[in-house]
């Protein structure tokens, strides 16, 4: 049969949207559908989603795919998952979820971070073994959270199942967990089994659901499950993988030694690895959607984020005048401002940070403000302190790992953004490629996946050749001075207020 005339139904599950798109067995997108979610913030530093709202937008989303574009159900020869990591999901021996999904920018659970930290024997030592301590972000502290403040919940849990986890089980009947999403949880890197050492802490293995690959047929859509995504029964859905991991297939950049950075509602800076797995400076190692290889990661909280703030609460009106253009709009704004923005410097911590420093309490500030300064300036500073965070964690990569990051690759959402990009460009002095599609790297790397998964395509290392890069940026040397400049008072402003951000924060966070 035409390869052209065979999809695969990938959804990129995301902080805010599920992005879906129909595939083609030449790797080539056909058809694409966006459907958003709401995000609830009950108190401050919690961050919740409901379970049922990723279903909604699924099925939603599969009907804009399949049914809208006149697509045959049956030649969709498979479904999977792309989503958004570190999601906890308790669910009922019959998967019903018994609370909301808490995300992986809630912080709810420092105090029983600290907790599990003393039991390991404080932070220090537990941080001379693995690289990085536990933080209240961190799933092992919110399994902990959910035993103390709500044994209701824990006593009648089944499995703890991630956003990925879930959508398998309601297209399938199935609870699994697949190793990339698994390793955000506490994988046995080598072993690819569940790390033993989660028993030390308290994690009742028994609530951790049986492990498969991304490439693994968990096994065919249920009845209703194909009729609510307007799709043939028994339609193979494949293990699939987090964000993180999809979007370094879909990258391109999935080699030994790779490295790509992602751009949308959050940011990471992802080097691929055969051998790498420590963890330093808030960067983590994790399983590969290809299980021969590991990701070392460092993952910004809040990147396109900032900018949606931004824009929301400064340009109210201009989003009006201008609509789906008001970025392009305040593209040509920052071009009136010099780089630097008059030595005005932003950093991005709105949700807390994990990567290049790893915190619960710090929060975004605005630094060196003076009469001159306009809201022109705080924007353009805004796309610089994200810069500023990107090129923190290259140095730290280069440093701690040996990776040299000297011709990377953006995808993402904000990849489109030509002016950020040359911000980008000019901050980190490096130059890099945009990938074609960039907003959908997630959603093709996830098909690819699924395409390795029926033998189409043979190897993880083929799937590079589905990838082409569309774009190349260079960094303006003109600009080098004075960003090598504020880039050491970015760094030094943290150092400056670490202790007051956790003084003012840390009550209150808890």
């Amino acid at each position: 049969m035409d390869k052209s005339s065979q999809y695969i139904v990938a959804h990129d599950m995301g902080t805010s949207s599920d992005k879906a798109v129909l595939i083609d067995f030449n790797g080539r997108i056909t058809a694409s559908s966006k459907r958003d979610y709401p995000t609830f913030y009950p108190y401050p530093a919690w961050v919740e989603q409901t379970p049922d709202d990723y279903w909604s937008a699924v099925c939603k989303a599969s009907n804009d795919l399949v049914v809208k574009n006149g697509v045959d159900p049956s030649s969709v020869k498979g479904v999977i998952f792309s989503t958004q990591s570190m999601g906890l999901i308790p669910v009922d021996e019959k998967g019903a979820p018994l609370y909301n999904n808490i995300t992986w920018v809630d912080g709810r659970a420092e105090k029983q971070a600290r907790y599990l930290m003393n039991k390991l024997g404080g932070k220090r030592a537990f941080s001379l073994v693995s690289g990085t301590p536990i933080m209240g972000k961190d799933v092992v502290a919110k399994i902990q959270w959910i035993k103390e403040e709500r044994p209701d919940v824990y006593n009648h849990t089944r499995y703890f199942l991630d956003v990925n986890g879930y959508l398998k089980f309601k297209c399938t009947g199935k609870m699994v967990s697949e190793l990339s999403g698994a390793s955000s949880y506490g994988l046995d890197l080598k072993k690819k089994t569940w790390l033993s050492a989660l028993k030390l802490v308290g994690i009742d293995m028994n609530r951790l659901p049986p492990l498969v690959k991304s490439t693994d047929v968990v096994g065919g859509l249920l009845p209703d499950a194909a009729a609510a995504m307007g799709l043939m029964p028994e339609t193979p859905v494949f293990g699939g993988s987090d964000d993180v991991q999809s979007a370094a297939i879909g990258s391109g950049m999935n080699a030994d030694g790779d490295v790509h950075i992602y751009l949308g509602t959050s940011a990471w800076v992802c080097a691929s690895s055969k051998n790498k797995t420590q963890f330093k400076h808030g960067a983590a190692a994790i399983q590969s959607a290809d299980p021969d290889m590991n990701l070392i990661v460092g993952i910004t909280e809040a990147a396109g984020s900032n900018i949606q703030w931004l824009c929301d609460q400064f340009f109210k009106t201009e989003q009006k005048e201008h609509g789906e253009n008001i970025f392009a709009y305040m593209d040509k704004m920052i071009e009136t401002v010099p780089p630097g923005s008059d030595y005005l410097i932003c950093t991005p911590w709105m949700l807390g940070e994990r990567c290049p420093i790893s915190s619960t309490t710090t929060r975004a500030t605005l630094y060196n403000i003076n009469p001159e300064h306009t809201r022109t300036h705080l924007m353009r500073a805004v796309y610089e302190g994200i810069a500023y965070n990107l090129r923190w964690i290259l140095e730290n990569f280069k440093a701690d790992y040996g990776f040299s990051s000297e011709h990377f690759r953006i995808i993402g959402g904000g990849a489109l953004d030509k002016a950020w990009m040359q911000i980008i460009a000019d901050v980190t002095g490096k130059e890099f490629s945009v990938s074609e599609n960039p907003r959908n790297a997630g959603a093709l790397g996830a098909a690819i996946t699924a395409l390795i998964g029926l033998g189409e395509v043979k190897s993880f290392s083929e799937a590079r050749g589905y990838v082409r890069a569309a774009e190349t940026y260079r960094p303006n040397r003109n600009n080098r001075e004075i960003y090598d400049k504020l880039f050491q008072n970015y760094k030094e402003i943290y150092k400056g207020l670490k202790k007051a951000y956790k003084n003012i924060n840390s009550e209150r966070f808890t």
